[in-house]
């Protein structure tokens, strides 16, 4: 089977649901996401560009300004309008899925992908960039250690995991595109 034969099985097997990215900052969400949509035809929405747009400003300043507990229930607002678009692939924050109510939300109108790094490879990845509000710590990486202890159990609930390697981005989308295929053809069965 060639690529273009898996992904038009995907699309049809997944009729106009949404795929949602979930997972920790880092993971290649984004990325992923990017090119997951342009492989698949379907439009790509970025929950935190979202988010950004709706609040008029960047979330570190979002976070500095209002808070965590603010930000977390505008992203819920933000999701809960955006997953009832047919044909796209949905990256959220790395702590929008460990809300319940937006666990239940993707849940019922979409398919969510766990995209799991090892904690190294999301140091290394979030280490280049000083845009990640949690973790402004005296010590980020015993934050993201713990960050990781609390959200993986919850991500694991995701429909599909998808382990993300230190490897071109290509190859994760096609663990994803194999990945999500067999799940959809795994319920068909039942």
């Amino acid at each position: 089977m060639t690529a273009d034969t898996d992904c038009v099985e995907l699309l049809e097997l997944l009729g106009g649901k949404p795929l949602v990215l979930v997972g920790m900052m880092g993971a290649g969400k984004t990325t992923v996401g990017r090119r997951l949509a342009a492989r698949l035809g379907r439009r790509f929405i970025d929950s935190d560009a979202e988010i950004e747009k709706a609040a008029g400003m960047n979330i570190n300043d979002f976070f500095a300004l209002h808070g965590e507990a603010e930000f977390r229930a505008g992203e819920s607002r933000v999701i809960s309008r955006i997953i009832k678009e047919e044909n796209i692939v949905l990256g959220t924050g790395g702590g929008a899925f460990i809300n319940a109510e937006t666990r239940e939300l993707v849940r019922a109108e979409g398919l969510s992908i766990w995209l799991k790094a090892d904690f190294e490879l999301l140091f290394a990845r979030v280490s280049r960039r000083a845009n990640r509000p949690l973790l402004q710590t005296a010590n980020p990486r015993e934050t993201l250690k713990n960050l990781i202890d609390q959200r993986y159990p919850v991500y694991a609930e995701a429909d599909v995991t998808v382990v993300s390697h230190d490897v071109p981005h290509e190859v994760v989308v096609d663990a994803v595109i194999t990945k999500v295929r067999d799940y959809l053809r795994d319920q068909n069965r039942t």
